[in-house]
């Protein structure tokens, strides 16, 4: 054996010593050493190599956690669910408040959903017991189909530093940079129900495995979105893909005012990681105006957070040429920013259009309560304009619209809206980016776009 070879099985012999060292079975196929289960009283058994959890009527969620917490990892693990009736999940870094639900105690933390029903959003991360959804697959529809229901799927997630990455049967899912939980138990979910029809209904999991050292994590060009909860920061992941910050959160570089060469020198101020419009009249002239980029764009990805005021208004649009002649807010196309329930615009236009999300005066947002932050929350809003003019918008993950941009369902719409005066409404090549001055005290951040 020459040299060049001894070192190659050496090698490899090193690489596997390290891999076995680092990668451990949190499962032993034969009995529940090392879990226990907390909050409701859904049953977990063994049965042939695999942990099975069978739901319970009116027992609340359940969890068979981890004895141990783990901070930085790699979980690979294989989980089937029988029907689409139920639901489950895999929880990462998660806690126990045993005084939550009344004493009957509460896991929280983010989980990776197994959804079987015709949703489909398996694969994406909820935050159970505290902040609702954090990626629905709204957001990455492509990945919906890759859960099958009633065998077996592999589940691949990352968590490394402050970020949670999933993966299904080699499929990348979800990706989300986070600012809490460090560290905490690992968790498998028997969800609570209600009705009848889904007692009895089992999920399975086997080839439980978990590596803790020599991490790196796994690169995915495809995964277009990221949920970044880092302020005004953009991930490797983000870098990758094509995105840069419209917004850098200590100046005003790349903004100027919609009648103006500079930025305004009142009504707006940029620190502390926040565009800020500050309150005057409440009307479209009455502060500093709108601002707008200094660049172009005609096919993008634009995401951005936002926070209202009480009875607050504004919006964000795009497609803004600044050639219309008009005594208030440039005119454009127009992402709603708007307090619905104290705000009287939400009631006026046609069917809801006016009210927030929605396409302004054109086209309603469709939005489940749920997913509506309270005031005084910070929301994230998404537009999405492709090449071919299909148009999307999004609310905390879940697309609330779409329109095609200059068909003749678009175009009946102008006709019958505010905007009728203006020829060829909304059908620029390309335009600015603009964040509305409406006389309300607004917040934005982490303004990013990625040009398509």
């Amino acid at each position: 054996m020459n040299k060049y070879s001894l070192y190659l099985v050496l090698l490899i012999i090193a690489c596997t010593q390290t891999y076995a060292q680092t990668n451990t079975s949190l499962f032993d196929g034969k009995t529940l050493t090392g879990w226990k289960k907390l909050a409701g009283t859904a049953n977990f058994a063994v049965e042939d190599g695999a942990i099975v959890g069978t739901t319970v009527l009116n027992s609340g969620n359940t969890f068979l956690v981890t004895e141990k917490e783990y901070g930085d990892f790699i979980l690979e693990l294989d989980a089937k669910i029988e029907s689409p009736l139920s639901n489950s999940g895999i929880q990462t870094r998660s806690h126990f408040d045993a005084a939550g639900n009344d004493g009957k105690g509460r896991v929280y933390g983010r989980q990776c959903e197994i959804d079987p029903s015709s949703r489909c959003w398996s694969g994406g991360i909820y935050d159970e017991g505290r902040r609702d959804w954090l990626y629905p697959l709204d957001l990455n529809a492509g990945a919906k189909a890759v859960f099958k229901v009633g065998v077996y799927n592999h589940f691949k997630i990352e968590c490394i530093g402050n970020e949670m990455k999933t993966w299904i049967n080699g499929i990348p899912v979800a990706d989300v940079i986070d600012t809490v939980d460090n560290s905490g138990f690992i968790g498998l979910q028997v969800h609570g129900v209600t009705k009848p029809e889904q007692v009895g209904k089992k999920v399975y999991f086997k080839n439980i495995q978990i590596q803790t050292g020599n991490l790196q994590t796994t690169a995915s060009p495809e995964l277009t979105y990221v949920v970044n909860y880092q302020l005004n920061k953009l991930s490797n992941q983000e870098v990758l893909n094509g995105w840069k910050l419209l917004y850098d959160g200590k100046t005003a570089n790349g903004w100027h005012g919609a009648t103006l060469s500079t930025f305004p020198a009142k009504g707006w101020e940029y620190a502390d990681g926040v565009m800020h419009v500050l309150a005057s009249e409440g009307k479209e002239v009455s502060g500093g105006g709108d601002i707008v980029t200094d660049d172009l764009y005609s096919a993008f990805d634009l995401s951005f957070e936002f926070k209202l005021t009480p009875g607050a208004n504004s919006g964000v649009k795009y497609f803004v040429t600044l050639n219309e002649v008009t005594k208030g807010s440039a005119i454009g196309l127009e992402y709603q920013v708007l307090d619905d329930k104290l705000h009287p615009d939400a009631k006026l236009g046609r069917n809801g259009d006016r009210t927030l999300a929605s396409l302004y005066d054109l086209i309603p947002a469709n939005k489940p309560e749920r997913f509506i932050r309270p005031i005084g929350q910070w929301n994230n809003g998404r537009i999405i304009v492709f090449p071919n003019n299909h148009v999307e918008h999004y609310l905390n993950g879940i697309k609330v619209l779409e329109y095609e941009r200059g068909s003749k369902a678009f175009e009946d719409l102008v006709a019958i809206s505010k905007y009728v005066i203006w020829k060829n409404f909304g059908e620029a090549k390309a335009g600015h980016i603009l964040l509305q001055d409406h006389g309300n005290e607004v917040f934005f951040r982490s303004i990013k776009i990625r040009t398509l």
